[in-house]
């Protein structure tokens, strides 16, 4: 997937105003409209123009993009940065699906799932706030332990003179036990004010984890890689593993194989019922960095009658 550098299309700084942008695209649609254009791309050019207008044009899609930062070139290999969303709120102001269909993949793959509208609106003279929408990280033991945490989120707005920046706003959040990946935690009252005598909208949380060092987590359940030496696999053991609990002896069954799993069961992620902890197997090889230890592997390689490529036929 390219890398599509909006303010190239426009023809604008970076730093431009709000109205210069719109200036922009008021000139380039007109050049490129397919219904009065000579150009043989015009009908291309068009669509891309309107996709850049549609980000640059709005403050939370435009302080989004430019986080990605100045150093992308057009054309470039992008992969959207691991969380590159979170802590940005958004007001949910979005794009139909219509509107996502003729978009690039590029614009799909920052824009295509968080921005679609959700604000539910009243009568002109009181209306409900509308519903704000952002995604938090979170450590996995908050998850496992419940906490009371303070956020920073960042709101993008246009000032003054018509450029869009980011204010701060921090929050005292109750993180519950038990909370999983993708869950929303609901904030009454935390999103945009209501007009008139209406009330405000909810601010939406979307839980997602911090990378850990020990664990993947898929669902409520977690996973961790164990090192064991060759002597704890083939004979069996009794070892320390961590869980977000603390640590449990594991024993280990004789002859066990890189790449096993043992369920430690309930010492996932808590709810009803609790996720599993699943132990997988690694075995690690002691270096032969002295001569003592390579003498170890030569007996070994004498003594044992053991060929590890055996099931594919080659001796």
């Amino acid at each position: 997937m390219e890398f599509k550098d909006y303010y190239k299309v426009m023809g604008v700084k970076r730093d431009a105003t709000q109205d210069e942008i719109k200036r922009a695209y008021r000139k380039l649609a007109r050049k490129f409209h397919p219904d009065v254009s000579k150009e043989a791309d015009a009908e291309a050019r068009f669509k891309e123009v309107g996709e850049a207008y549609e980000v640059l044009r709005d403050p939370e899609k435009r302080a989004a993009y430019d986080q990605l930062g100045s150093n992308w070139k057009a054309g470039q290999e992008f992969h959207p940065p691991p969380d590159w969303d979170a802590g940005f709120e958004f007001s949910g102001g979005g794009f139909t699906g219509g509107d996502a269909a003729s978009f690039s993949d590029f614009f799909e793959s920052l824009f295509g799932r968080d921005f679609t509208g959700s604000g539910r609106k009243g009568p002109a003279y009181q209306a409900r706030g509308e519903d704000h929408h952002a995604r938090i990280l979170i450590d996995l033991e908050d998850a496992y332990h419940g906490a009371n945490r303070t956020i920073t989120l960042q709101i993008p707005e246009v000032d003054a003179q018509g450029r869009v920046h980011t204010r701060k706003r921090n929050l005292r959040v109750h993180i519950p036990k038990g909370v999983k990946q993708g869950q929303r935690i609901r904030l009454a009252g935390q999103g945009a004010p209501g007009m008139g005598k209406g009330p405000a909208g909810d601010l939406y949380l979307e839980v997602a984890f911090k990378k850990h060092p020990f664990y993947r987590v898929e669902g409520r359940d977690l996973y961790i890689h164990l090192p064991l030496a060759p002597w704890e696999a083939a004979l069996g053991a009794k070892v320390k593993v961590p869980t977000p609990g603390g640590m449990v002896d594991l024993k280990i069954p004789p002859d066990s194989a890189s790449g096993r799993k043992l369920r430690l069961k309930g010492r996932g992620i808590p709810n009803r019922p609790n996720g599993d902890l699943y132990v997988v197997l690694q075995i690690v090889l002691p270096p032969a960095d002295s001569e003592q230890a390579k003498a170890l592997y030569r007996k070994m390689e004498q003594e044992l009658a053991f060929n590890p490529r055996a099931k594919l036929g080659v001796g």
